[in-house]
């Protein structure tokens, strides 16, 4: 398949296929790449060789049907379009695509739960979330595993419908991941899109929205906290080119230690026809000590000016010393006020997801994280993974 090459933009990706002899091979010098450790990729940017299968597993109502779909049989029509080379070659090293499909008009109240788990080796794959017109379903997608892993997930929300959805990046410290999320929303629809990145060695995880009718509302919101060294790098595409849509979006980060690294690259494109728009992005980042790097980039782009609002912020610092001094004031303890400054921190994050359950699990990940669990426990009013008006919020 010939390569689609996109007029050129500041921001928006020049070319686009299936094919990653279509792209160059990255060097690090590139925008796109000059972020990204890539001798710590394990050659997914070169000619991967794929070496083993990810585990797909799906936990569903019977309204929704699951099913393994051959490249050959139409699945490319499912997927987004690489825009690079990595996920050009996932495509090309993949033979089907699981895709899960809610009917149109149909409500499902309870969790659709998939899970990828990446075993030792390199390994490629698809996921392909669709919802049909009219209908609603939320899904929760959580990566496991040890493995180098490079793949997409798409969620495609018809027409009037409605998708919540969390993608958790769970996976064992010297794990590798490279994934595209792609948000592609039709004529009215709504989609709430959660990454929260833990685990990993590397993880990279580009997030792109699509609307292809008028309408469409796209929340995108993301939590990451890196430490011992990790690379979590996000970039977010807001491709606005339909009428009188509206995007919101909202990332936090939190990194500690010697050579651990966070990147955020923000970039929406309000293209010429898209009038009537209203978007708005923001990063946040919490260092905790010194030896971390976090690099965040917004980027807006406007075409036209005749839009609802637009606007982007991006603020890197470190404690806020009036709360520290706060918390010292009422009695509490340096370590556990540094505990509660980041736990606030996140807290608007997790209360956005709309996950059943997700918000308090992952709050006790946080917790073991900075290593405080016992010394919460023990500090009347507070409970392990619950948060109360002790809390101070960023």
């Amino acid at each position: 398949m010939s390569p689609v090459m996109v007029p050129a933009t500041d921001h928006a990706p020049v070319v686009r296929s299936f094919d990653p002899e279509d792209f160059v091979v990255p060097h690090g010098r590139e925008e796109e790449w000059r972020f990204t450790p890539l001798d710590r990729l394990h050659e997914l940017q070169l000619s991967p060789v794929v070496t083993t299968r990810p585990v797909v597993s799906v936990n569903a109502v019977d309204a929704v049907t699951a099913q393994r779909l051959a490249n050959e049989d139409g699945a490319q029509s499912l997927v987004p379009t690489p825009v690079d080379r990595i996920g050009a070659s996932a495509w090309l090293l993949s033979d089907e695509v699981t895709v899960i499909s809610v009917p149109a008009e149909e409500i499902i109240n309870e969790l659709i739960e998939v899970s990828i788990h990446t075993p030792t080796g390199t390994s490629v794959g698809h996921v392909v979330v669709d919802v049909g017109a009219f209908a609603q379903a939320s899904v929760l997608v959580r990566f496991t595993g040890d493995g180098v892993f490079a793949g997409s997930i798409s969620l495609n929300v018809g027409d009037s419908a409605k998708l919540t959805a969390a993608t958790v990046y769970d996976t064992d410290r010297e794990s590798v991941c490279a994934v595209r999320l792609h948000l592609r929303l039709g004529r009215d629809a709504s989609g709430r899109s959660s990454v929260i990145t833990l685990g990993g060695d590397v993880t990279r995880v580009h997030a792109t929205v699509e609307y292809t009718g008028p309408g469409g509302d796209a929340e995108l919101l993301g939590l990451f906290f890196a430490n011992d060294g990790q690379h979590h790098e996000h970039r977010v595409f807001v491709d606005h080119s339909q009428p009188h849509c509206r995007s919101s979006v909202t990332y936090k980060g939190a990194l500690e230690g010697q050579g651990t690294r966070t990147v955020w690259i923000g970039d929406v494109l309000v293209r010429a026809n898209a009038i009537g728009i209203d978007t708005y992005e923001v990063n946040r980042n919490l260092v905790l000590s010194d030896g971390a790097r976090a690099d965040s980039v917004p980027n807006l782009e406007l075409e036209t000016g005749e839009i609802v609002g637009a606007g982007h912020a991006s603020a890197t610092g470190r404690f806020d010393d009036e709360q520290m001094f706060y918390l010292q004031s009422r009695g509490i303890p340096a370590d556990l006020a540094r505990v509660l400054v980041v736990r606030g921190f996140f807290a608007d994050i997790l209360g956005r997801t709309m996950i059943p359950g997700l918000s308090e699990s992952l709050m006790r990940q946080i917790d073991d994280r900075l290593g405080v669990g016992e010394l919460l426990a023990s500090v009347s009013g507070l409970s392990h993974g619950g948060l109360d008006d002790t809390e101070v919020n960023a």
